[in-house]
């Protein structure tokens, strides 16, 4: 089986539902903490890179010391052709580990339920409207060159963007629970209401009521990402 290493910023934001649906395709998933102290590898230990999301940003390397060794294995891990996802975050410093920006987003938080275009698909993804979960406060601002633009939604141009052949940036989320969500709408509840004019509840709730949709899109990724691995 294909070995997977991913990198965690945070409890709150874990595997979720690649917990299940990787090893299900065939794609066996190492998890390092280092928020714990866990090691960060100079390069990737394996045949994939995952790197999660987390509250944090991505030029945030006082907060988060083991950010630059992420950013140098996201770099590594491009140059040396590795199939590799970022997620919000973790698109985020593949962005900046590869000459983009990133910058507090200037058309607010996106946080709940939402839907990007892919107007043109590749290997990851499937051309049209995908429904997500959103959950960021920074955007990615400027790609790095030679990047390509997969999917924009209605406040952000870049929601998804591919550097080489096979390391995909994410903005959005397609692994997270709804107890995953319930928890970040719990503790982003003020910014819940005051960017939003919405409940915490409200917003987990449209994410509740997505559920079908939004399993049947991330799983279909996953099977994607696995089979760029395992094929």
């Amino acid at each position: 089986m294909a070995r997977a290493l991913i990198v965690q910023h945070a409890a709150s934001e874990g595997l979720g539902w690649f917990q299940e649906w990787l090893p299900a395709v065939g794609l066996d998933v190492h998890p390092i903490h280092p928020y714990l102290g866990h090691r960060v590898p100079p390069s990737v230990e394996g045949d994939a890179l995952i790197v999660l999301g987390g509250p944090m940003g991505a030029y945030d390397d006082e907060r988060a010391t083991w950010l630059p060794a992420v950013r140098a294995l996201l770099a590594t891990a491009v140059d040396d052709g590795v199939p590799t996802l970022g997620i919000c975050l973790g698109a985020q410093l593949l962005a900046v580990a590869a000459c983009g920006t990133v910058q507090r987003g200037e058309a607010g938080p996106e946080l709940g339920l939402g839907a990007v275009d892919v107007p043109e698909g590749d290997l990851l993804l499937t051309a049209g409207e995908l429904p997500v979960v959103q959950w960021h406060f920074d955007a990615v601002t400027e790609l790095p060159e030679g990047a390509t633009l997969l999917a924009s939604s209605k406040h952000y141009a870049v929601q998804a963007f591919r550097v080489g052949d096979v390391a995909w940036g994410l903005q959005f989320h397609v692994e997270a629970t709804l107890p995953m969500v319930a928890d970040w709408a719990a503790s982003d509840a003020e910014q819940i209401r005051g960017f939003l004019g919405r409940t915490p509840e409200d917003v987990v709730g449209d994410v509740a009521d997505a559920q079908p949709r939004l399993v049947a899109a991330g799983e279909e990724l996953a099977r994607r990402f696995a089979a760029i691995i395992t094929d």
